[in-house]
C-alpha cells in the first residue's frame, strides 16, 4: 500500500538517504529539518506516518513526538524514531513520549518496511472510524487515547516455559490482569472469551507461534485484539512474518521489562482509542434507526424493512402482515397532565406493546402517538390475535405515572395482510383505513382491512 511519509532530520544526507530509499518503494515524501518545521508540516499535510529522528536543532525528537501525540490534528499520526541512540533508556524515553518504534541507525531496510507497512494497516484502520465519527473526532468528543491508560485491561501471555510467562506477565503495565497459558488451542479458547492484549513468545520451541498469530487474525472474535511478537533478535525473517500477518509490534529478547511495559501501553492506548471510536459508531447507527423516547424503531427503518418483506413476499416468500395503532385520546393526555406524562404514556406503551410480540415482529413509533408493527410469516388472523393481545395488555392495567397519578390508556388497532402484488404504500393505505374504522366505531378496537 501507498501512503505519504514524513521524514524528520537535520542532516541532509540521511534525508535524501530515506527518501530515496521510501520513493524505491513508491510511497510519497515530505520532509522537515526541524521539531517545529515537523509539526507545522503533519498540521498541513497530515501524512499516514512519521520517521523522526531525535537529535535535533531547538526541539528535539522527544518532545516533538510529545507535541505531536497531544495535538488533536496529529495524535492519530504513527511515529518511528530513527535515531544513532540505542541506549534502553533512549528506547524507553521514546515509546513513553507516544513513540509507536523506535529503530537504531543503520536501518536494515526489511524490517523497516515491514513495520511502516504494518503501521500504515493499523492507521488505515483508524482512519476509517475516524473518518466515519468525524463531527466527534472534530469536536473533541472522543477521548484522547493518551488519557485512556487508567482503564482496566486483561492480557494473556503465550510461552512455552512457565517461568517466562510468569516473568512476562509481571512486567505488564499496572492495571493490567495478565495471565499466561503454555498450550497454544488453550491460549485461542481463552482469547475468544474476551482478552485485551497477547503477548506471543514466536521463540517457543514447542509450538509454531506464527501460526498461532494467523489463527488470532483470521477469527473475527480475536481479530482486533493487539499481538505483541517476542523474537530473537537475529531472527529478522521471523520478525518481518509476524508483522505481515498481523502482529502490531516486536519485542526482542532479552526483553526488558521496562520497555515492554511501554511497548504494552502504546498497544493498549491504541486499542482502547478504536475501541471508543467503534463504540460511538454502533451508538451513532442505533440513533439513525431508533426512536428516541420509546427505544423502538424509527420510521425510516421500518419502511425500509418493510419494503424488503413486501419485496420477498412477492417473489414467493411468506406472507406478511402490518399492525397500525394509535393510542386512544392522546392529546386529552398532554392537555390534562402535560407532554411529560404524555412521554411516559408512550414509554410504557411501548413496553407493553412489545412484551406481546413474536421474536421476529418489528415494532417502531411512526410519529405522534402511532404506532406500525411489522409481522413477517403472519397470515391475517394470525395478525389479528396478535393485535387483539395488544389491546387487552394496553388497557387491562392504568398506567403508573406517578404514586398519585393513574392513567387509563386504551389503543385502537388496523390490521392488514399484503395482497399478491401489492405495494407497501397500499398496504400501510388499506391498514390505516382500518384503524380509521376501528376509531370511528368507538375506540379500542381491533379492525382487519378488506
Amino acid at each position: 500500500m501507498s501512503a505519504r511519509i514524513l521524514v524528520v532530520d537535520d542532516q541532509p544526507a540521511n534525508v535524501r538517504m530515506l527518501e530515496a530509499k521510501l520513493l524505491a518503494e513508491y510511497f510519497d515524501v515530505c520532509t522537515a529539518e526541524n521539531g517545529h518545521d515537523a509539526i507545522d508540516i503533519a498540521r498541513q499535510e497530515q501524512p499516514d506516518l512519521i520517521l523522526l529522528d531525535i537529535m535535533m536543532p531547538g526541539i528535539d525528537g522527544y518532545e516533538t513526538c510529545r507535541r505531536l501525540k497531544a495535538d488533536l490534528q496529529t495524535r492519530h499520526i504513527p511515529v518511528i524514531m530513527v535515531t544513532a541512540l540505542d541506549q534502553r533508556e533512549d528506547r524507553i524515553r521514546g515509546l513513553e513520549c507516544g513513540a509507536d518504534d523506535f529503530l537504531t541507525k543503520p536501518i536494515d531496510d526489511v524490517p523497516l518496511f515491514a513495520r511502516v507497512r504494518s503501521l500504515l494497516r493499523l492507521k488505515a484502520v483508524l482512519d476509517e472510524l475516524r473518518y466515519r465519527d468525524q463531527g466527534g473526532v472534530l469536536a473533541g468528543i472522543v477521548a484522547d487515547p493518551m488519557d485512556l491508560d487508567a482503564q482496566p485491561a486483561t492480557a494473556l501471555v503465550v510461552t512455552s516455559e512457565e517461568r517466562s510467562g510468569k516473568r512476562f506477565a509481571r512486567a505488564f503495565p499496572d492495571g493490567v490482569d495478565a495471565d499466561y497459558e503454555l498450550q497454544p488451542a488453550d491460549a485461542v479458547k481463552r482469547m475468544q472469551s474476551g482478552i485485551d492484549l497477547m503477548l506471543l513468545d514466536l521463540t517457543s520451541p514447542s509450538f509454531d507461534g506464527l501460526r498461532v498469530c494467523a489463527r488470532i487474525r483470521s477469527d473475527a472474535v480475536t481479530r482486533q485484539v493487539p499481538v505483541v511478537a517476542i523474537v530473537n533478535p537475529d531472527d529478522v525473517k521471523t520478525a518481518v512474518k509476524a508483522l505481515e500477518l498481523g502482529a502490531n509490534d516486536i519485542v526482542y529478547r532479552p526483553v526488558d521489562a521496562s520497555e515492554l511495559a511501554a511497548r504494552m501501553r502504546t498497544q493498549l492506548r491504541r486499542k482502547r482509542y478504536a475501541d471508543k471510536l467503534r463504540n460511538r459508531l454502533d451508538e451513532s447507527l442505533n440513533m439513525a434507526i431508533t426512536d428516541a423516547l420509546t427505544g423502538l424503531h424509527n420510521r425510516r427503518f421500518i419502511e425500509s424493512r418493510l419494503r424488503q418483506a413486501v419485496g420477498s413476499a412477492n417473489s414467493g416468500g411468506a406472507p406478511v402482515s402490518v399492525m397500525l395503532l394509535d393510542i386512544d385520546y392522546f392529546k386529552r393526555i398532554n392537555d390534562t397532565h402535560g407532554h411529560e406524562a404524555g412521554d411516559l404514556v408512550l414509554k410504557i406503551f411501548a413496553e407493553r406493546v412489545t412484551s406481546q410480540l413474536r421474536a421476529l415482529d418489528l415494532a417502531a413509533r411512526y410519529g405522534g402517538e402511532e404506532f406500525v408493527i411489522l409481522m413477517p410469516a403472519a397470515g391475517l388472523a394470525e395478525a389479528e390475535n396478535a393485535a387483539e393481545r395488544v389491546r387487552r395488555s394496553v388497557c387491562g392495567t392504568d398506567f403508573k405515572l406517578s404514586d398519585a397519578l393513574e392513567l387509563p390508556v386504551t389503543v385502537s388497532i388496523g390490521v392488514a395482510q399484503l395482497s399478491p402484488d401489492e405495494m407497501m404504500e397500499s398496504l400501510l393505505r388499506r391498514a390505516d383505513a382500518a384503524l380509521y374504522e376501528a376509531k370511528t366505531d368507538g375506540r379500542n378496537r381491533v379492525q382487519a382491512a378488506a
